[in-house]
Protein backbone atom coordinates (compact mmCIF):
# COMPACT_ATOMS: atom_id res chain seq x y z
CA UNK A 1 0.00 0.00 0.00
CA UNK A 2 1.19 3.38 -0.83
CA UNK A 3 2.48 5.91 2.03
CA UNK A 4 -0.16 8.76 2.47
CA UNK A 5 -0.07 11.98 0.43
CA UNK A 6 0.39 13.84 3.79
CA UNK A 7 3.18 15.88 5.51
CA UNK A 8 2.06 15.84 9.28
CA UNK A 9 2.77 17.86 12.69
CA UNK A 10 2.47 16.49 15.87
CA UNK A 11 1.45 18.21 19.28
CA UNK A 12 4.14 18.67 21.57
CA UNK A 13 7.72 17.54 23.04
CA UNK A 14 6.97 14.16 22.77
CA UNK A 15 4.91 11.90 20.70
CA UNK A 16 1.22 10.20 22.92
CA UNK A 17 0.21 7.27 22.47
CA UNK A 18 -2.49 8.16 20.38
CA UNK A 19 -0.46 10.35 18.00
CA UNK A 20 1.51 7.13 17.48
CA UNK A 21 -1.40 4.81 16.58
CA UNK A 22 -2.58 7.63 13.90
CA UNK A 23 0.74 8.21 12.60
CA UNK A 24 0.95 4.45 12.15
CA UNK A 25 -2.19 3.98 10.29
CA UNK A 26 -1.90 7.45 8.32
CA UNK A 27 1.49 6.36 7.49
CA UNK A 28 2.31 10.65 6.24
CA UNK A 29 5.15 10.60 3.46
CA UNK A 30 6.95 12.96 6.29
CA UNK A 31 6.55 15.33 9.43
CA UNK A 32 7.41 18.88 10.57
CA UNK A 33 8.20 20.25 13.57
CA UNK A 34 7.73 23.83 14.97
CA UNK A 35 8.79 25.77 18.16
CA UNK A 36 5.96 23.80 20.01
CA UNK A 37 7.82 20.85 19.46
CA UNK A 38 11.48 21.71 20.21
CA UNK A 39 12.83 22.23 23.51
CA UNK A 40 16.95 20.59 23.80
CA UNK A 41 18.54 19.10 21.58
CA UNK A 42 18.35 15.57 22.78
CA UNK A 43 14.55 15.67 23.11
CA UNK A 44 14.74 17.04 19.72
CA UNK A 45 16.80 13.80 18.61
CA UNK A 46 13.94 11.85 20.53
CA UNK A 47 10.99 13.38 19.20
CA UNK A 48 12.55 12.76 15.55
CA UNK A 49 13.42 9.15 16.60
CA UNK A 50 9.77 8.66 17.57
CA UNK A 51 8.35 10.04 14.49
CA UNK A 52 10.26 7.64 12.24
CA UNK A 53 9.36 4.65 14.43
CA UNK A 54 6.07 5.50 14.20
CA UNK A 55 6.14 4.86 10.55
CA UNK A 56 8.30 2.32 10.56
CA UNK A 57 10.65 3.95 8.19
CA UNK A 58 13.05 6.76 7.34
CA UNK A 59 10.35 9.55 6.59
CA UNK A 60 11.90 12.81 6.59
CA UNK A 61 10.91 15.43 9.11
CA UNK A 62 10.79 18.91 8.41
CA UNK A 63 11.38 22.08 9.51
CA UNK A 64 11.03 26.44 8.97
CA UNK A 65 14.83 26.85 9.66
CA UNK A 66 15.47 29.90 6.90
CA UNK A 67 17.04 32.26 9.71
CA UNK A 68 15.99 35.01 10.70
CA UNK A 69 12.02 36.10 11.60
CA UNK A 70 11.07 32.02 10.34
CA UNK A 71 13.79 30.14 12.47
CA UNK A 72 12.51 26.95 14.68
CA UNK A 73 15.27 26.35 16.72
CA UNK A 74 16.82 28.45 18.37
CA UNK A 75 19.36 29.77 21.26
CA UNK A 76 20.63 29.08 23.33
CA UNK A 77 21.26 25.44 21.85
CA UNK A 78 21.48 27.08 18.20
CA UNK A 79 22.74 29.72 16.33
CA UNK A 80 20.91 33.20 15.46
CA UNK A 81 21.02 34.62 12.37
CA UNK A 82 19.73 37.67 10.33
CA UNK A 83 17.22 38.07 8.16
CA UNK A 84 18.45 36.75 4.46
CA UNK A 85 17.66 40.24 2.84
CA UNK A 86 19.99 41.79 5.81
CA UNK A 87 22.47 39.13 5.39
CA UNK A 88 22.43 40.23 1.30
CA UNK A 89 22.87 43.98 2.38
CA UNK A 90 25.57 43.65 4.36
CA UNK A 91 27.86 40.95 1.99
CA UNK A 92 29.97 42.31 -0.87
CA UNK A 93 27.67 41.43 -3.51
CA UNK A 94 30.47 39.17 -5.28
CA UNK A 95 30.40 37.22 -1.86
CA UNK A 96 27.12 37.35 -1.33
CA UNK A 97 26.57 33.23 -3.04
CA UNK A 98 29.53 32.41 -0.55
CA UNK A 99 28.05 33.36 2.55
CA UNK A 100 24.60 31.72 2.09
CA UNK A 101 26.33 28.21 1.20
CA UNK A 102 27.95 29.43 4.31
CA UNK A 103 24.51 29.94 6.28
CA UNK A 104 23.18 26.77 5.18
CA UNK A 105 25.91 24.76 5.44
CA UNK A 106 26.09 25.20 9.17
CA UNK A 107 22.46 25.33 9.63
CA UNK A 108 22.28 21.60 7.75
CA UNK A 109 25.11 20.76 10.63
CA UNK A 110 22.24 21.70 12.99
CA UNK A 111 19.50 19.97 12.05
CA UNK A 112 21.45 17.16 11.32
CA UNK A 113 22.72 16.65 14.27
CA UNK A 114 19.11 16.43 15.98
CA UNK A 115 17.14 14.38 13.37
CA UNK A 116 15.58 16.48 10.47
CA UNK A 117 16.80 15.93 7.61
CA UNK A 118 14.83 18.50 5.20
CA UNK A 119 14.38 22.36 5.28
CA UNK A 120 11.73 24.63 3.74
CA UNK A 121 14.55 26.79 2.34
CA UNK A 122 15.59 28.46 -0.07
CA UNK A 123 13.53 31.11 -0.61
CA UNK A 124 13.50 31.96 -4.11
CA UNK A 125 10.44 34.70 -4.08
CA UNK A 126 11.58 38.06 -5.47
CA UNK A 127 11.18 41.06 -3.01
CA UNK A 128 9.62 44.34 -4.50
CA UNK A 129 8.71 47.34 -2.78
CA UNK A 130 5.48 46.43 -2.38
CA UNK A 131 5.88 42.55 -1.18
CA UNK A 132 4.43 42.10 2.32
CA UNK A 133 6.28 42.40 5.02
CA UNK A 134 5.61 38.64 6.51
CA UNK A 135 8.18 38.09 3.61
CA UNK A 136 9.92 40.44 2.31
CA UNK A 137 13.53 40.26 4.67
CA UNK A 138 12.67 36.38 4.19
CA UNK A 139 13.69 37.17 0.13
CA UNK A 140 16.88 37.06 -0.99
CA UNK A 141 16.83 39.98 -3.21
CA UNK A 142 14.97 41.98 -5.10
CA UNK A 143 15.69 41.29 -8.73
CA UNK A 144 16.59 37.58 -10.61
CA UNK A 145 20.06 37.19 -10.75
CA UNK A 146 20.80 37.92 -7.02
CA UNK A 147 18.39 35.62 -5.81
CA UNK A 148 18.69 32.76 -7.99
CA UNK A 149 22.89 33.18 -7.15
CA UNK A 150 22.05 32.77 -3.89
CA UNK A 151 19.23 30.10 -3.58
CA UNK A 152 21.32 27.92 -5.50
CA UNK A 153 24.04 28.50 -2.94
CA UNK A 154 21.63 27.72 -0.11
CA UNK A 155 20.41 24.49 -2.26
CA UNK A 156 24.96 23.36 -1.91
CA UNK A 157 25.03 24.36 1.65
CA UNK A 158 21.90 21.88 2.69
CA UNK A 159 22.77 19.27 0.25
CA UNK A 160 26.65 19.13 1.30
CA UNK A 161 25.06 18.94 4.87
CA UNK A 162 22.59 16.24 4.02
CA UNK A 163 19.43 18.16 4.65
CA UNK A 164 16.95 18.23 1.61
CA UNK A 165 16.32 21.51 0.51
CA UNK A 166 12.32 22.47 -0.19
CA UNK A 167 12.28 25.78 -2.47
CA UNK A 168 9.65 27.95 -2.01
CA UNK A 169 7.26 29.51 -2.84
CA UNK A 170 6.58 28.16 -6.36
CA UNK A 171 5.92 30.16 -8.97
CA UNK A 172 6.80 32.89 -6.69
CA UNK A 173 5.84 35.12 -3.81
CA UNK A 174 6.96 38.34 -4.40
CA UNK A 175 4.34 40.27 -5.76
CA UNK A 176 2.38 39.24 -2.86
CA UNK A 177 0.96 42.63 -1.07
CA UNK A 178 -1.19 40.03 1.66
CA UNK A 179 0.06 37.82 4.10
CA UNK A 180 -1.31 34.32 2.74
CA UNK A 181 -1.68 33.18 6.44
CA UNK A 182 -4.94 35.47 6.63
CA UNK A 183 -5.47 36.54 3.48
CA UNK A 184 -5.43 35.36 -0.45
CA UNK A 185 -3.12 37.59 -2.10
CA UNK A 186 -4.07 38.56 -5.92
CA UNK A 187 -1.44 38.61 -8.45
CA UNK A 188 -2.19 40.97 -11.01
CA UNK A 189 0.95 41.61 -13.26
CA UNK A 190 0.86 40.75 -17.18
CA UNK A 191 1.91 37.33 -18.02
CA UNK A 192 5.01 37.81 -19.63
CA UNK A 193 5.98 39.75 -16.94
CA UNK A 194 5.74 36.86 -14.24
CA UNK A 195 7.22 34.47 -16.93
CA UNK A 196 10.37 37.13 -17.12
CA UNK A 197 10.78 36.86 -13.67
CA UNK A 198 9.18 35.82 -10.67
CA UNK A 199 8.77 32.64 -12.53
CA UNK A 200 12.28 32.46 -14.02
CA UNK A 201 13.42 32.42 -10.70
CA UNK A 202 11.95 28.87 -9.78
CA UNK A 203 12.95 27.96 -13.57
CA UNK A 204 16.61 28.39 -12.54
CA UNK A 205 16.17 25.57 -9.56
CA UNK A 206 14.04 23.70 -11.44
CA UNK A 207 16.05 20.54 -11.19
CA UNK A 208 15.50 20.24 -7.23
CA UNK A 209 13.81 17.77 -5.21
CA UNK A 210 11.85 19.32 -3.34
CA UNK A 211 9.13 22.52 -3.75
CA UNK A 212 6.23 24.27 -1.99
CA UNK A 213 3.90 25.91 -3.31
CA UNK A 214 2.23 29.97 -3.34
CA UNK A 215 -1.53 30.18 -1.93
CA UNK A 216 -1.47 33.10 -4.56
CA UNK A 217 -3.99 33.54 -7.21
CA UNK A 218 -2.11 34.69 -10.41
CA UNK A 219 -5.09 36.66 -12.59
CA UNK A 220 -3.04 36.54 -16.00
CA UNK A 221 -3.23 32.74 -15.12
CA UNK A 222 -6.02 31.80 -13.44
CA UNK A 223 -8.07 34.64 -11.86
CA UNK A 224 -10.10 32.04 -9.59
CA UNK A 225 -7.79 29.79 -7.93
CA UNK A 226 -4.43 30.30 -6.16
CA UNK A 227 -1.84 28.26 -7.49
CA UNK A 228 -1.96 25.36 -4.57
CA UNK A 229 -5.18 24.50 -6.15
CA UNK A 230 -5.17 25.71 -9.69
CA UNK A 231 -4.49 22.82 -12.68
CA UNK A 232 -3.23 25.47 -14.86
CA UNK A 233 -0.45 26.76 -12.12
CA UNK A 234 0.41 23.40 -11.72
CA UNK A 235 1.08 22.71 -15.41
CA UNK A 236 2.64 26.06 -15.28
CA UNK A 237 4.62 24.84 -12.49
CA UNK A 238 5.88 21.57 -14.44
CA UNK A 239 5.89 22.49 -17.77
CA UNK A 240 7.15 26.02 -18.44
CA UNK A 241 9.17 26.15 -14.99
CA UNK A 242 10.04 22.34 -15.94
CA UNK A 243 9.91 21.48 -11.90
CA UNK A 244 9.20 17.72 -12.17
CA UNK A 245 10.35 17.07 -8.02
CA UNK A 246 8.02 16.37 -5.24
CA UNK A 247 5.65 19.37 -5.01
CA UNK A 248 4.39 20.37 -1.54
CA UNK A 249 1.51 22.26 -0.76
CA UNK A 250 1.90 25.19 1.75
CA UNK A 251 -0.06 24.90 5.11
CA UNK A 252 -3.45 23.82 4.57
CA UNK A 253 -4.31 25.48 7.39
CA UNK A 254 -3.67 28.95 6.27
CA UNK A 255 -6.45 31.27 5.44
CA UNK A 256 -5.39 32.38 1.91
CA UNK A 257 -7.34 29.09 1.15
CA UNK A 258 -11.07 28.41 1.24
CA UNK A 259 -13.30 25.66 2.32
CA UNK A 260 -12.91 22.72 5.16
CA UNK A 261 -9.32 21.60 5.32
CA UNK A 262 -10.67 18.49 3.57
CA UNK A 263 -12.07 20.40 0.57
CA UNK A 264 -8.10 22.01 0.68
CA UNK A 265 -6.76 18.90 0.90
CA UNK A 266 -8.92 17.65 -1.95
CA UNK A 267 -8.63 20.56 -4.38
CA UNK A 268 -4.72 20.80 -4.21
CA UNK A 269 -3.86 17.11 -4.70
CA UNK A 270 -6.80 17.05 -8.03
CA UNK A 271 -5.19 19.96 -9.09
CA UNK A 272 -1.92 18.45 -9.14
CA UNK A 273 -0.02 18.68 -5.96
CA UNK A 274 1.98 15.54 -5.11
CA UNK A 275 1.95 16.30 -0.84
CA UNK A 276 -1.08 17.99 1.00
CA UNK A 277 0.47 19.88 4.05
CA UNK A 278 -1.15 20.16 7.62
CA UNK A 279 0.98 21.58 10.17
CA UNK A 280 -1.30 22.00 13.13
CA UNK A 281 -1.71 18.91 15.28
CA UNK A 282 -5.51 18.60 16.08
CA UNK A 283 -6.07 15.20 15.60
CA UNK A 284 -9.65 15.13 14.18
CA UNK A 285 -8.71 17.79 11.68
CA UNK A 286 -5.34 15.62 10.63
CA UNK A 287 -7.15 12.78 10.30
CA UNK A 288 -9.81 14.27 7.71
CA UNK A 289 -6.73 15.90 5.99
CA UNK A 290 -5.30 12.53 5.59
CA UNK A 291 -8.55 10.35 4.30
CA UNK A 292 -9.32 13.86 1.88
CA UNK A 293 -5.29 13.47 0.47
CA UNK A 294 -5.17 10.33 0.15
CA UNK A 295 -2.25 7.65 -0.78
CA UNK A 296 0.73 9.20 -3.21
CA UNK A 297 0.11 8.56 -6.84
CA UNK A 298 2.56 6.54 -8.41
CA UNK A 299 3.80 9.35 -9.95
CA UNK A 300 4.11 11.25 -6.79
CA UNK A 301 5.56 7.92 -5.09
CA UNK A 302 8.56 8.07 -7.85
CA UNK A 303 9.28 11.96 -7.26
CA UNK A 304 8.93 10.87 -3.74
CA UNK A 305 11.71 8.16 -4.29
CA UNK A 306 13.99 10.73 -6.02
CA UNK A 307 13.80 13.39 -3.54
CA UNK A 308 15.37 11.03 -0.63
CA UNK A 309 17.77 9.66 -2.56
CA UNK A 310 18.89 12.71 -2.70
CA UNK A 311 19.52 12.60 0.97
CA UNK A 312 23.06 11.84 1.62
CA UNK A 313 25.55 11.57 4.86
CA UNK A 314 27.07 15.12 5.43
CA UNK A 315 30.59 15.93 4.19
CA UNK A 316 32.60 16.44 6.69
CA UNK A 317 33.37 20.47 7.56
CA UNK A 318 35.29 22.60 10.07
CA UNK A 319 32.84 24.19 11.45
CA UNK A 320 35.48 26.96 13.47
CA UNK A 321 36.89 27.79 9.83
CA UNK A 322 33.76 28.27 8.53
CA UNK A 323 31.87 30.29 11.08
CA UNK A 324 35.15 32.77 10.92
CA UNK A 325 34.80 32.70 7.00
CA UNK A 326 31.16 34.00 7.64
CA UNK A 327 32.17 36.19 10.15
CA UNK A 328 34.79 37.61 7.48
CA UNK A 329 32.40 37.98 4.79
CA UNK A 330 29.66 39.69 6.63
CA UNK A 331 32.54 42.02 8.68
CA UNK A 332 34.25 43.27 4.90
CA UNK A 333 30.92 43.67 3.38
CA UNK A 334 29.43 46.21 5.56
CA UNK A 335 28.67 49.64 4.58
CA UNK A 336 28.07 47.39 1.07
CA UNK A 337 25.03 49.39 -0.93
Amino acid sequence: MAMGATILGCEGTTLSASEKAFFRAADPFGFIVFARNIDTPEQLRRLTASLREAVGRDAPVLVDQEGGRVQRLRAPYWREWLPPLEQMARVAPEKAGRAMEIRFRLIADELRAVGIDANCAPTADIAIEATHPFLKNRCYGNALQPVVTAASAAVRGLLAGGVLPVVKHMPGHGRGTADSHLHLPTVTEDAATLTATDFAAFRALNDLPMAMTAHIVYTAFDPDHPATQSRRMIELIRREIGFNGLLITDDLSMEALAGTLPERASASVKAGCDIALYCKAEMPDAEAVVAAAGALTPTGQGRAAKALSQRHAPRQIDIPALEAEFEALLNDGQGHG
